[in-house]
């Protein structure tokens, strides 16, 4: 956003009432977006945000591989219309799943079927970049940055605004900032649990699944005649007795692919970029490790190991202040492999918006009723994430009991039949994007189809075409 933008609040009449948002990642651009046709917002943010796509401080996860699925890109649409089309027109491909999907699941290599889904590729980078510019037009949003949040005001029953240190070093003031609606969306270092136990408010019960997972990406120049490549992804097998290593490629702009591993405790990937490419060809299948033996690589070896699963209910707080609501990886995070951070705070601030549409911006018990409106899509991404990483030696966390263990089968026995029938593969994919509810897995002809099984033999390789695999791996390989 430019200087103009950011101060452009008060070049329209917009609504008496202020909503504060506390972070500028995507969870709390979508809360902004969600929020301005009711009042001005007012975004609060720690970085410098960039006026092109690229890195910022605040965002050290950005490195890896990010996946935009269809249910929180078509909620970001929804909340900042042509917000895609700025995302395509920088670069970024709309990938049609599982058409444009390479991917090896634990039951085995899933067929292209025609379009059932989709996704977004591009950078991080990018995708928040092209969400800062959208919102950056509406002049009912402006941008505090180099600002830190200290303190909520007000009490258990409310909270009326935010007490802030805005400013860089030593030239930084304090302010306080009244607020019909502070939306805390400040990501994993959110420290909402103790400030609102500051003001009386009874904590939220946390839960944790850790895998010891390590994530390890690297950046390479995509080979000529790659323009249109699928993404290519390995997945490991949490019932197999070892560490989960997996393997992806997402095309990004700029002609290049964005290559991630990751390992579960036990068999992580190390910072060495002599060690990246042996580590890709030790997963299921060497397939990634062989495209990117012909690849240049542009960077060095990113890594990161805050991978836990974390989840705060907060939506079971009772009495739940009014004037407050937690969003985005501040409620929960998740095991990055399964891209679902991003969907789900996209889904959660359209879940808001739709609720002060209804209402209007503050009626009583309406943050209660946000929270738990933002806790549905969070259940369906940690109820994915923590059903496999429980099952990784070393493992840290509640372990499933009994009935958990007689819907694991039939879960492994539907994406078996996934790889081979389209109306199941649909089925997982709706509720892997976010398009659909778990209850999308048991409608009665998804179990009808699952009780008959696959129809057709599973794959004995990665469904590449020729092409793919003579620009990926030379005309020696078919």
């Amino acid at each position: 956003m430019s200087p103009s933008d950011r101060s452009a609040g008060a070049a329209r009449d917009t609504p008496h009432r202020h909503a504060v948002v506390i972070g500028a990642g995507v969870a709390g651009l979508a809360a902004a977006a969600a929020l301005r046709g009711h009042a001005r917002v007012t975004l609060v943010e720690r970085d410098t945000l960039p006026e092109v796509p690229e890195p910022r401080k605040g965002l050290p996860q950005a490195r890896h591989a990010h996946l935009l699925w269809s249910g929180g890109a078509r909620a970001l649409e929804e909340l900042l219309p042509g917000v895609t089309a700025r995302w395509l027109a920088a670069g970024a491909r709309r990938i049609a799943l599982p058409t444009g999907l390479v991917s090896m699941q634990p039951s085995g290599w899933i067929r292209r079927f025609p379009e059932l889904q989709f996704m977004i590729a591009a950078s991080r980078d990018l995708l928040d970049w092209g969400i800062r510019r959208s919102l950056a037009e509406d002049p009912a949003v402006t941008v505090l940055e180099h600002s830190e949040l200290l303190a909520l005001e007000g009490d258990a029953r409310r909270v009326t605004g935010v007490r802030l240190r805005v400013g860089p070093g030593e030239g930084a003031e304090e302010r306080f900032l009244a607020a019909d609606l502070v939306v805390d969306a400040s990501g994993r270092g959110s420290r909402a649990v103790a400030q609102l136990a500051a003001l009386g408010v009874p904590r939220a019960a946390e839960e944790e699944v850790d895998s010891g997972l390590v994530y390890a990406s690297r950046i390479f120049r995509a080979p000529p005649g790659t323009e249109d490549f699928p993404v290519v992804n390995v997945q490991a097998d949490a019932r197999e007795a070892r560490p989960g290593r997996t393997t992806t490629i997402v095309p990004i702009e700029g002609e290049r692919w964005l290559v991630t591993l990751s390992g579960t405790r036990g068999g992580e990937p190390g910072p060495s970029p002599e060690g990246f490419e042996p580590f890709a060809r030790t997963v299921r299948h060497p397939v990634v490790g062989e495209m990117i033996a012909r690849a240049e690589p542009l960077t060095g070896v990113r890594v990161t190991r805050s991978t836990v699963n974390r989840r705060r209910f907060f939506e079971r707080v009772a009495p739940w202040p009014d004037g407050f609501l937690v969003l985005g990886d501040a409620v929960a995070t998740y095991n990055p492999v399964y891209g679902h951070g991003m969907s789900v705070a996209a889904e959660g601030a359209l879940a808001l918006r739709q609720l002060v549409d209804a209402e209007g911006l503050g009626t009583p018990g309406q943050a209660r009723r946000a929270q738990r409106a933002v806790a549905r899509p969070v259940s369906v991404a940690w109820d994915l994430a923590t059903a496999q990483d429980i099952l990784y030696p070393g493992s840290i966390g509640r372990h499933p009991g009994p009935s958990a263990k007689a819907a694991r089968r039939y879960v492994d026995r539907l994406m078996r039949t996934a790889t081979a029938r389209p109306l199941v593969a649909k089925a997982l994919l709706d509720v892997m994007t976010l398009s659909a509810p778990m209850t999308a897995l048991i409608r009665p002809e998804v179990v009808f189809a699952v009780l008959r099984g696959p129809r057709l033999p599973p794959l004995t390789g990665p469904p590449l075409t020729d092409r793919e695999l003579t620009t990926a791996l030379g005309s020696g390989h078919h």
